[in-house]
């Protein structure tokens, strides 16, 4: 007995080692096939190639490898397996198996079908190279998200703030119920047809609605980037893509939760659907609550040990993601707005070191993130085990995803145009319409849950939707933007810090009026959080002691934190275009002082202008730093040192 013993123990060691080198070599695939990809990307920047993203072309090498694990590889089977037939009732999650008097615990890897019987080996390979969906939604999901938080151009994003909004809250449940009522008819066809081999409900078609409607349209905006396209139509398309995901994620989790009472689960009942979409609401407010103030409460005095603080940073952010789900809220949406509040507060805190650190930590991890998702869609393509494949459904979930995305630009464009001076032109409402990309959002969500027949044909025909627009739509950006003659080449940066302040300055009030039109809600918020809650939570913005009342001296000391006071002249937020409005602008440069007013006119003084002549004026404000001081603040705006200078008098800024 001793002997068989330690015969077993031997033998349960080398199943054990033996699974270890599996798994390693599992986790080499996915390593070789980030290495190759970003060799590929290499390429194609050198060569300028900009037909196919690395989104698509990990997806590519990803379909090629899930290939060869499907059909070129064959584990043989282990004759000395005898498995042994037993009848149970139900399938538990656990099992314990009495083998002479020694007790073995196994746990329930999923169902296979009749005839894959012969082939476990080669399921078990496959199983092994398929993810727990929870890691996508613990591990992989969190940087992308943060990072789209914490990188987000604020000054663009509030300016089109009202309409991103619509696009991300309307415009999401538009396309979810539009989606939802085709594939519902699309369903209804299939089943008198005799092509639906299980159930599917009204609920289904909504949550398929809701995750389809998820755009992540990465490949859009990386070329946007690199051809410097119109900041007002990359706002607009990051800015929905950034909160229609954490919309799609909510909304998807209410239809879940839709209870009606009684027996029947999926007939339509009114005071359901109000509570589930009390849920939605409930659920995405307490998760922007969560992750502001988590935001908030990240205030670090590490500033000595720089490695200390950037590791503290990253924890506290990966923790709000975590905590969230924790709670019952939803993590996408409280890492995000995480992600913008520490951009807003946090970052003024950091040191320089750390600054740079955590943007660039943040920036590697998202970039290795989507990769990998976007390579493991493509292996999940060939496998996963369970896919279901029904061409009726692929047409039709093409053509409403089509109509869906359509159904929120167009009439919402129309309606925002309206109020809108700045209108949203048909040729980037005909981009918007393209851009609608599917990735890493839509894929998450779909494989979070495939338990059912209707949840594995989702699965699968979110693939196919996923690959078509990534491959189709993103490639097609740079022939779409040339078709819709949409300008490139412009320098967000110098064109809306610098060049448009300017301009703003010599042409009277135009460029004014479209910033106060833009900014009017938010004037009233940046004064207040200018005024009282940078000095409070960062060591920018003006000292308490200037802005509360004399009576509460004591208190605006106790909170001011003391560097606040050394830079109290200097503004660190770049939303600080967003409260320029129509009177008391001045542009000062050096002792030059050059003030516009509401009307447009102006006034030069100072002790160095007795001897300036105009044209020592425009030489000067063509070149080196300006500063735009405003209710008692200093902006710096460093011009770009590659701008030519102003030399035809025609061009010059006449003041």
């Amino acid at each position: 007995i001793h002997e068989d013993s330690a015969m077993e123990n031997i033998v349960t060691e080398k199943k054990a080692e033996e699974s270890h080198r599996q798994d390693s070599a599992d986790l080499l695939i996915f390593i070789l096939l980030l290495t190759l990809t970003i060799l590929t990307i290499w390429l194609f920047k050198h060569r300028r190639f900009r037909f196919l993203h690395e989104t698509g072309l990990a997806m590519i090498y990803g379909l090629l490898v899930g290939v060869v694990l499907r059909y070129g590889i064959h584990v043989p089977r282990d004759v000395s397996n005898v498995t042994l037939s037993c009848h149970v009732n139900a399938s538990p999650a656990t099992l314990l198996v009495n083998v002479s008097g020694k007790f073995y615990e196994y746990t329930l890897k999923g169902e296979i079908s009749a005839n894959e019987v012969n082939d476990v080996q080669d399921n078990e390979m496959l199983r092994k190279v398929t993810f727990d969906p929870e890691v996508f939604f613990n591990i992989l999901l969190p940087p992308i998200i943060f990072h789209a938080g914490y990188s987000l151009k604020r000054r663009h994003f509030f300016r089109n703030m009202g309409s991103i909004l619509a696009y991300a809250f309307l415009g999401t449940v538009i396309s979810c119920f539009i989606i939802g009522l085709l594939m519902y008819g699309c369903v209804m066809l299939m089943k008198q047809v005799g092509q639906l081999d299980g159930d599917f409900f009204f609920t289904d078609c909504l949550f398929f609605g809701a995750i389809v409607s998820a755009t992540d349209p990465v490949t859009v905006l990386a070329i946007f980037n690199e051809l410097q396209v119109d900041v007002d139509l990359y706002a607009l398309l990051f800015g929905e893509s950034v909160l229609n995901d954490a919309v799609a994620v909510v909304l998807s989790s209410s239809i879940v939760a839709y209870q009606p009472e009684g027996d029947n689960s999926h007939t339509f009942e009114v005071m359901a659907m109000l509570k589930s979409f009390g849920i939605f609401l409930g659920v995405f407010s307490g998760s922007f609550a969560l992750g502001v103030a988590t935001g908030v409460v990240t205030f670090t005095k590490l500033r000595d040990f720089q490695l200390l603080e950037t590791a503290l940073f990253f924890l506290m952010s990966w923790s709000t993601f975590l905590l969230a789900e924790a709670c019952g809220f939803t993590g996408v949406v409280a890492v995000l707005f995480c992600g913008i509040t520490q951009a807003h507060y946090t970052y003024n805190n950091l040191s320089p070191e750390s600054q740079d650190r955590t943007k660039q930590l943040f920036e590697l991890l998202n970039f290795l993130a989507e990769n990998f998702i976007f390579s493991y869609m493509g292996l999940t393509l060939f496998t996963f085990q369970n896919h279901v494949f029904n061409p009726m459904f692929i047409v039709g979930a093409f053509l409403a995803v089509f109509l869906g995305r359509a159904a929120n630009i167009y009439p919402l464009s129309f309606l925002l145009n309206l109020g809108r001076r700045n209108k949203i032109r048909s040729n980037f409402q005909h981009m918007m319409m393209f851009a609608g990309l599917r990735g890493a959002m839509t894929f998450a969500l779909s494989i979070r849950d495939t338990a059912t027949y209707a949840r594995q044909m989702m699965f699968s025909t979110t693939l196919l939707v996923v690959f078509f627009t990534v491959w189709i739509c993103g490639g097609g950006t740079t022939q779409m933007l040339s078709c819709q003659r949409i300008r490139v080449g412009v320098d967000s940066d110098q064109d809306n810090s610098v060049s448009v302040s300017l301009m703003s300055i010599a042409e009277g009030s135009e460029r004014r009026s479209t910033k106060q039109e833009s900014a009017w809600l938010f004037r009233i918020w940046y004064n207040f959080d200018h005024n009282y809650l940078k000095p409070i939570l960062t060591h920018s913005g003006p000292p308490l002691t200037a802005t509360l009342p004399p009576c509460c001296g004591p208190l605006a000391r106790f909170l001011t934190s003391p560097q606040a006071y050394e830079v109290r002249r200097q503004l660190k937020d770049d939303d600080s275009d967003l409260i320029l409005t129509d009177g008391d602008i001045n542009l000062t440069y050096g002792d030059i002082t050059v003030s516009t007013d509401g009307s447009g006119t102006h006034t030069s003084g100072g002790p160095a202008f007795a001897g300036a002549t105009s044209d020592d004026l425009d030489r000067e404000l063509t070149y080196g730093d300006h500063e735009l001081v405003m209710r008692g603040t200093r902006l710096v705006l460093p011009m770009d040192d590659s701008e030519p200078p102003f030399t035809d008098p025609h061009h010059r800024l006449r003041m």
